[in-house]
């Protein structure tokens, strides 16, 4: 099984939560994870393109996106990226695969929670199963999930480094991402193979 973990970052934080993703998601056996990291370079003209990522996200059973909170959404270069999605939307080659997402902000309450709702809807518009959190309020005294949210991880960190609390919740999330796909691999996806394709 397979996760992909695709985020941009500037500061770094992003960066930190994504290998905090990637080790909770690796506790779990026959999982194989492979992290990208979107640079000035994948975009040419104003235009992402990285045809050799887009193969390995075909190829993916999960992906989980990051990118910092800009003015209440996500970065513009994570956007290019989101946008350059739009072939594998049209032919939904996403569908069915599990998703999840992380951000971060320089305060506290920065609208992080309008970018995580938009990396749901571009999950949802290939037709992907989102992966939230399960907490209740007894996890707030563990150190997880410290702001509350049920989308994904939101981290606060003003001065470029992830707190540890966040870290945990990114950790945390990997391994419930792993979990619910080594979970449905198990069990449906014998089911899976035997489905008929919608009608168009």
């Amino acid at each position: 099984m397979h996760i992909a973990i695709i985020y941009f970052t500037k500061g770094g934080v992003t960066r930190q939560l994504a290998s905090a993703i990637a080790q909770g998601a690796i506790n779990h056996s026959n999982i194989t994870i492979n992290t990208y990291e979107i640079t000035g370079d994948d975009i040419v003209k104003g235009r992402f393109r990285h045809a050799s990522l887009f193969s390995e996200l075909d190829s993916a059973d999960a992906i989980i996106f990051g990118s910092p909170t800009y003015m209440g959404s996500v970065a513009a270069q994570f956007k290019a990226f989101a946008d350059a999605s739009s072939e594998a939307w049209c032919e939904q080659r996403w569908a069915g695969k599990l998703a999840a997402g992380f951000t971060c902000g320089s305060a506290v309450n920065g609208e992080q929670t309008s970018t995580l709702g938009y990396l749901m809807t571009l999950a949802s518009q290939h037709g992907m199963l989102w992966v939230g959190f399960d907490f209740g309020l007894d996890n707030f005294e563990g150190g997880v999930n410290r702001f509350g949210c049920s989308l994904g991880v939101v981290a606060h960190a003003p001065e470029g480094q992830a707190h540890s609390a966040d870290l945990a919740t990114a950790n945390y999330l990997g391994k419930r991402v792993s979990s619910q796909l080594s979970r449905i691999n198990r069990v449906t996806r014998p089911i899976l193979t035997e489905c008929e394709p919608i009608p168009r």
